[in-house]
């Protein structure tokens, strides 16, 4: 009898493992070599003000495999554009509306675009009673990380994944 509990187990076990297999489920790992090996050694340019934003990436690109140096042969990871805005609602309570919008492309080490300029943006809200005005304070520098956090996390995949379009170089096209 201890036998035939030991055997239903290893078959429910079994079938399951079967069924997340089957249906495409596969666990997210930092493989080193899931960055594209042009990318690997990077050097970061962002603007003034930016600082959480860099260390956030230096963690993310970090995990994923990129190297980030300082070395005159290095991809730059430029940022191009980085916009915050704060947009409010008000009514009975008072929704606030927080956008983090960032460009960014890849270069070589000599300045010349390796990608196109890539948007991506983050979005949060919240609302709040215009009576408990601190708690509208403590909650936006909550959600500015928050925002700062995933962007720094959609760069990353975007560069991991190589689902960055490359730059035109072809020097052939007709001005526009």
């Amino acid at each position: 009898m201890h036998l035939g509990k030991r055997l239903a187990a290893i078959v429910l076990t079994c079938g399951l493992s079967a069924g997340l297999v089957g249906c495409g489920f596969h666990l997210k790992g930092t493989n080193p070599s899931s960055a594209p090996v042009a990318y690997s050694v990077m050097n970061l340019a962002l603007p003034a003000n930016t600082d959480d934003l860099q260390e956030k990436l230096a963690i993310y690109l970090g995990a994923t495999g990129v190297q980030l140096s300082n070395s005159p042969n290095a991809y730059v990871l430029r940022v191009l554009d980085y916009t915050p805005r704060r947009l409010e609602l008000n009514g009975k309570l008072v929704e606030t509306l927080l956008r983090l919008s960032v460009t960014f492309r890849i270069e070589d080490a000599q300045g010349h675009p390796i990608t196109e300029p890539r948007t991506v943006i983050a979005t949060r809200s919240y609302q709040y009673d215009i009576e408990t005005v601190n708690t509208d304070d403590q909650e936006q520098v909550f959600l500015k990380q928050v925002l700062i956090d995933d962007i720094a996390q959609q760069i990353a995949r975007q560069i991991s994944s190589n689902r960055l379009p490359l730059a035109n170089t072809d020097s052939s096209a007709p001005a526009k």
